[in-house]
């Protein structure tokens, strides 16, 4: 059975991760699962992405590089790995 939890306690977690940009210590401070609170916080920030009006090109570019970056981020920690045990050059 899946356990939902209050928008208070979920604005809070986001706001915390948004501050320290630290998912897993904000996770263990509130016993979540460390995925859960990198889902809520990517879900928050795209909703405010979202709502932002008006880019300018240079603030859109930003936005698009930190996405790519994002999408992008479990693949290098996968091509590291299999660097670092000599299966890839």
């Amino acid at each position: 059975m899946s356990q939902t939890y209050s928008s208070e306690l979920k604005e809070q977690v986001v706001q915390e991760v948004s501050e320290t940009h630290n998912a897993t210590r904000v996770a263990r401070r509130h016993p979540l699962p460390p995925g859960m609170v990198r889902r809520w916080a990517r879900e928050a920030r795209q909703r405010r992405e979202d709502h932002a009006e008006g880019l300018t090109p240079a603030q859109e570019i930003a936005q698009l590089k930190r996405l790519v970056i994002e999408r992008d981020r479990p693949i290098m920690v996968l091509q590291d790995a299999l660097r670092k045990k000599g299966l890839r050059p």
